[in-house]
């Protein structure tokens, strides 16, 4: 059995920015009942999460206004702000700088903290993209830059293309039960600098139904969805993003921290 790094701890670096977020952040993909969701959110804050990720496609806009809101009621230095533009924003930096304008308009900031293109366009050079994201920090609208949904080729070719800023994130489907980016994307995230950010990470509850993590969630007194989670969050740099709606659920996610399992079980995972 062999034995993997361990990561205690529950703040995780932004890319090489000299920065941390929450080793747990809160998604707002496909929200149902945002009323709900804000109390919520509002507890993770209060219990430490500072990580809040969106983007203009999740409900058409519906996501970014729902942040706007959860930055008027904890404030904006409460939260890092990430969110993601579609693709096709980035085949000119007009395209790139006008949507950008509108995401922050819908959050009701003046800038975010950082701005992901929310999967690679196949009509546009990598290149072309990644400097036309650069673009949106070099006018003010965003303080970092990132990508999401990139391959390991893709995000070099991405970084190589830079000028003056470099990608400080990767956001990427990972969780116990999908680990493609073990193979090569997280060993180069890690020795690079780059902060994995891991979407989908209980896999929609399927994680519930997994034999073992059940079993080592009776072993250490946590509940399934806190082992999932903290599989995750014990690798460097790896950051996730779960989805709730509930405070229940919140507090929950938030008892992820704090802890870590032993080495050889999460090598056993």
């Amino acid at each position: 059995m062999s034995v993997v790094a361990l990561d205690p701890s529950d703040r995780k670096p932004i890319g090489r920015s000299g920065e941390t977020v929450s080793a747990i952040g809160l998604g707002t993909w496909a929200i149902r009942d945002y009323r709900r969701a804000l109390q919520a959110y509002i507890e993770g804050v209060r219990l430490g999460i500072d990580n809040i990720d969106t983007a203009e496609m999740y409900d058409s806009g519906g996501a970014e206004r729902f942040v706007g809101e959860l930055v008027k009621a904890v404030g904006r230095t409460s939260i890092f702000i990430t969110t993601k533009l579609l693709p096709q924003r980035f085949r000119s930096r007009e395209s790139a700088v006008k949507a950008a304008k509108l995401s922050l308009e819908r959050l009701g900031v003046r800038e975010v903290d950082l701005i992901l293109i929310h999967w690679p366009d196949d009509l546009a050079p990598i290149e072309e993209q990644a400097r036309n994201l650069e673009a949106l920090a070099l006018e003010g609208l965003t303080r970092y830059i990132g990508v999401s949904n990139f391959t390991l080729d893709e995000l070099r070719r991405a970084r190589e293309a830079l000028r003056k800023h470099d990608i400080v994130v990767n956001q990427v489907k990972y969780s116990i039960m999908d680990r493609a980016v073990e193979q090569d994307l997280l060993p180069y995230a890690a020795k690079e600098g780059i902060t994995i950010q891991a979407y989908t990470p209980l896999e929609r509850g399927a994680v519930l139904n997994s034999r073992k993590v059940r079993e080592l969630a009776e072993k250490y007194g946590k509940t399934p969805v806190q082992v999932a989670l903290n599989y995750l969050i014990s690798k460097p740099r790896v950051v996730a993003i779960p989805k709730a709606e509930r405070v229940e659920h919140v507090r929950e996610i938030v008892g992820a921290m704090g802890w870590r399992m032993r080495e050889e079980d999460i090598a056993d995972l």
